[in-house]
């Protein structure tokens, strides 16, 4: 089976490894089930037979969400598998792909769906890309895209590895690109973001790139933030 169960009600799944500039990016996917036992799914990965007879024999898909404008590649053959699901957009994402259908644009509140059971806020605050980040109540889990990123040390090497390095995206002191920290000019709009999610205390830290926090989510997620001092 492909999917982990990681805490009452959640799963992940490791997808696989796909260029990002270049550079040899995994990719992870979360997977609730809400207390009508649809389907939430975020930042979906790529779908296979294995992984699809996986997630049918949970129930059924009804919501598909990506956390932000670059996290779309596996969005297509999601919505194909379950033309009934409601696709949701991360800010910005929806002039990018024009080709799908989404329903409705992520914002700082839950929707009705899922209110209640998840919480998110918008990572806001950037004129490059802003990410919407959740919490699962039932399990206290924290699910973060880009903006933690904890690689392998030793899954990059040579100038590319010296590059992760210097980005601070490697292992336990992995945090957020530094091109992209620049980006955020309203960085008091980050910062109470950011409190907002601490705010959860979460006790898991799942992130789509690299070694997730199966313990003390809350202090990997001040470390990884750590830039803002929130």
């Amino acid at each position: 089976m492909l999917l982990e169960q990681v805490g009452e009600k959640i799963w992940i799944a490791n997808g696989p490894t796909v260029s990002f500039y270049g550079f040899p990016y995994p990719t992870r996917m979360a997977l609730v089930r809400l207390d009508n036992r649809d389907l939430w799914v975020w930042s979906p990965v790529d779908l296979d037979s294995q992984l699809r007879s996986d997630v049918e024999a949970l129930g059924p898909v009804r919501h598909v969400v990506s956390p932000n404008k670059i996290h779309h590649l596996f969005l297509g053959e999601w919505a194909q598998a379950w033309p009934e699901a409601s696709l949701y957009a991360s800010p910005g994402l929806a002039p990018r792909r024009k080709d799908l259908a989404f329903d409705a644009e992520l914002e700082g509140t839950p929707d009705p769906a899922w209110h209640g059971q998840i919480d998110q806020v918008v990572i806001g605050g950037s004129f490059a890309m802003n990410e919407v980040v959740f919490f699962h109540r039932r399990s206290a889990t924290c699910l973060v895209c880009d903006l933690v990123q904890r690689h392998d040390p030793n899954a990059h090497s040579g100038w590319k590895g010296a590059l992760m390095r210097l980005d601070g995206l490697v292992g336990a002191d992995g945090s957020t690109p530094r091109e992209w920290r620049l980006t955020f000019l309203d960085r008091a709009r980050a910062r109470a973001a950011a409190r907002t999610a601490l705010s959860w205390k979460p006790e898991r830290l799942v992130i789509a790139h690299g070694d997730w926090a199966r313990k003390d989510g809350t202090a990997a997620l001040r470390h990884g933030l750590r830039w803002l001092h929130p």
